[in-house]
C-alpha cells in the first residue's frame, strides 16, 4: 500500500471512531495519526535490517506523541489509538485488524520470557484506558478489555475481561463489529456480587421473619393447649 493510500486509510479510521473530529485536516494533528504513520515507516526499516534508524524514528515518535510502538511489532490495518498518551506496544506484539487502544494501555512482557514476549491481539479487539496485557499469549477476536484491567493469560474470542487480575465476565457466541465494542458497556463484577449478596440477605431476612411468625403461632397454640388442660 502506498503512502497516500495509507494516509487516506488513517483519516477514514480516525473519522469513523472519534466523534470529536470535524474535518480531515484535524486528523493531521492527532497523536494516533502521527504515531501509526511513523510506525509504518519504522517497521519497514526494521524488517529490512535497519534497526538503528528504525529505533531512531520510533523514539522520535515517542517524543512527539507519547505513544511508544516498537518498530518490530506487527500491526494490521485499522489500528486506532484514542488520545494515546502512555501507550506502549512491545517488540514482539502482534495486533490484528481494526483494533482500538485507549490511553495508558501497555502491551508488554513480564520480563521472564524469551523470544515471543508480548501479547497477540486478534481482530476487532478493544483495550480500554490503563489496561495492561502482559505476556506472550493471545487475546481472541472481538474481545473487550476493561479499563485498568491486568490481563495475564489467554482470552478466548468474543469475551469481556475486567479486573486485576483480569477475569472473563461476559462471553457471547456471535462476533461483534468494531462499532459495538463500547468500553462504557462493560459488566461490573463487584456490583454484581454485591447485588447477589443483597438478594441473599433479603431472602434470609424473609425466612427469619417467617420462622419468627411460626414460633409465635406455636407459642399461642401451646398457651391455648395448656389452658385447656388446666380446665
Amino acid at each position: 500500500m502506498g503512502f497516500i493510500q495509507n494516509v487516506k486509510e488513517e483519516i477514514n479510521i480516525i473519522r469513523e471512531r472519534d466523534p470529536a473530529i470535524h474535518s480531515n485536516w484535524e486528523v493531521f494533528l492527532y497523536p494516533s495519526f502521527k504515531a501509526v504513520m511513523m510506525y509504518r515507516t519504522a517497521h519497514k526499516w526494521y524488517v529490512n535490517g535497519h534497526y538503528f534508524w528504525a529505533r531512531w524514528l520510533s523514539q522520535k515518535a515517542v517524543r512527539k506523541t507519547g505513544i511508544e510502538i516498537h518498530p518490530g511489532a506487527q500491526i494490521g490495518k485499522g489500528l486506532f489509538i484514542d488520545h494515546g498518551s502512555g501507550v506502549i506496544i512491545g517488540e514482539t506484539t502482534i495486533i490484528g485488524d481494526n483494533c482500538t487502544l485507549y490511553q495508558g494501555v501497555t502491551l508488554g512482557g513480564t520480563g521472564k520470557e524469551q523470544g515471543k514476549r508480548h501479547p497477540t491481539l486478534g481482530n476487532n479487539v478493544m483495550v480500554s484506558a490503563g489496561a495492561k496485557v502482559l505476556g506472550s499469549f493471545t487475546i481472541g477476536d472481538n474481545c473487550k478489555i476493561g479499563a485498568g484491567s491486568v490481563v495475564l493469560e489467554e482470552v478466548p474470542p468474543n469475551c469481556t475481561v475486567v479486573g486485576i487480575p483480569g477475569r472473563i465476565v461476559k462471553r457471547v457466541k456471535t462476533d461483534m463489529p468494531q462499532e459495538l465494542l463500547d468500553h462504557n458497556d462493560l459488566p461490573d463484577p463487584i456490583q454484581e456480587e454485591i447485588g447477589c449478596l443483597e438478594l441473599n440477605e433479603a431472602e434470609l431476612g424473609n425466612r427469619v421473619d417467617s420462622l419468627e411468625q411460626e414460633i409465635e403461632q406455636l407459642k399461642t397454640l401451646l398457651a391455648v393447649t395448656a389452658g385447656a388442660n388446666v380446665n
